[in-house]
């Protein structure tokens, strides 16, 4: 069930994400030179929100798009973007949310409440990993530490800087795009990078 602030959110998404994407959230990052990774994408494991492992190297051969999420964030409306998007490319793109607490505390619920969350009012049927931390430091889960780190991914050192950071890994697992928050799951550039 949503909260009135959730709701507020809710309504308020396409005007705040209209008007921060020419800000810092709406930065949009290429791997211009084609830069392979030094340590393979398909290494990486996750643990989603039921417990499970994910191991990435299942993904092999499709494009992944991996978010940092938030339950209580003016971007959470994208949640139901990035459903139509996992039911439009499902076969061709892998989407696994990550949750994580890490700007203005908008993600204070647990793993069971976030998945429910999701399930009721945006109808999420991709992955959601276990709740963690996505900004560099010692508690970094070790996906997002390859994501922003070049020497690990090969060109990128650029954390999220909100809350709907995306990054886009190809079928041979490179690390091809940066998107902002502000940059829509539907929009005209980010599906190019997905399709």
């Amino acid at each position: 069930m949503e909260t009135f602030k959730q709701k507020v959110l809710r309504f308020l998404y396409p005007l705040i994400r209209k008007t921060a994407k020419s800000g810092k959230n709406g930065t949009v990052l290429n791997n211009e030179n084609n830069t392979a990774p030094s340590v393979s994408f398909y290494q990486q494991k996750a643990t989603l929100n039921n417990g499970n492992s994910i191991d990435f190297s299942i993904h092999s051969g499709k494009k992944i798009l991996i978010v940092n999420t938030a339950s209580n964030c003016g971007y959470t409306g994208q949640y139901a973007e990035l459903q139509k998007l996992h039911e439009m490319l499902g076969d061709k793109l892998a989407i696994i949310a990550f949750p994580a607490n890490d700007f203005a505390e908008q993600e204070k619920s647990n793993d069971n409440e976030i998945s429910q969350f999701c399930q009721l009012n945006y109808g999420v049927t991709f992955p959601i990993a276990k709740k963690g931390v996505v900004i560099k430091n010692k508690e970094q889960q070790p996906i997002f530490r390859w994501l922003t780190e070049s020497k690990e991914n090969g060109w990128n050192d650029h954390q999220p800087d909100w809350n709907f950071s995306k990054y886009v890994i190809d079928e041979k697992g490179n690390l091809t795009n940066y998107f902002g928050p502000s940059i829509s799951p539907l929009d005209k550039e980010f599906l190019k990078a997905v399709e």
